[in-house]
C-alpha cells in the first residue's frame, strides 16, 4: 500500500487483467449471482442482502467473495451482455465462480485486497494489479 495525495493504493492480485474505474458499491456480506442479481435489470435481488434493491452497473463491485452455483458465471456474462455489468470486481479472495464470470464478461477483476478500507461511494480505479482508492468527496473533477 502506498499513498499519493488523496488516493491510497493497493496492490492484489489479478485474477481478470484489465483497466477500470467508477463508484465503489460495497458489500460486506458475499454476493451470489444467480437468484442474488437480476442479468435483466442489473439490480441486487437477494433479499436481506445488504445491497438487495441496488444496481451493480457500472460500478466497481466489491465484496468478500461470491457463493452459490456455478451458473452465477453466466449471470456476470448476462449482465455484461445488457451492459449492466460492474466496472471491475474486487474481492478479499476470489472463488472460481466469480472468477469466471469475470473472465468470460471480460470485468478486471482483483482479489486479495483490503476491502475494508473501501466504502460505498469512494472512487475506486483498478488498473491490472494495482487498485487507487479515492474517499468519497476526494478526487478532483477530470
Amino acid at each position: 500500500m502506498k499513498e499519493q495525495e488523496d488516493a491510497v493504493v493497493f496492490m492484489g492480485r489479478v485474477i481478470k487483467d484489465g483497466v477500470a474505474e467508477g463508484e465503489a458499491l460495497v458489500s460486506p456480506e458475499p454476493i451470489g449471482f444467480l437468484g442474488g442479481v437480476d442479468g435483466a435489470t442489473g439490480l441486487v435481488t437477494e433479499r436481506g442482502h445488504p445491497l438487495e434493491g441496488q444496481s451493480v452497473a457500472g460500478k466497481v463491485l466489491v465484496f468478500p467473495g461470491g457463493k452459490g452455483s456455478t451458473v452465477g458465471s453466466y449471470v456476470l456474462y448476462q449482465l455484461a451482455r445488457n451492459r449492466l455489468a460492474p466496472a471491475a470486481i474486487i474481492n478479499q479472495e476470489s472463488e472460481p465462480i466469480v472468477a469466471v464470470g469475470a473472465i468470460i464478461s471480460d470485468i478486471p477483476m482483483v482479489d486479495r485486497v483490503p476491502i475494508a478500507r473501501i466504502r460505498t461511494g469512494d472512487f475506486v480505479r483498478v488498473a491490472g494489479s494495482e487498485v487507487t482508492l479515492w474517499p468519497a468527496g476526494t478526487r478532483a473533477a477530470e
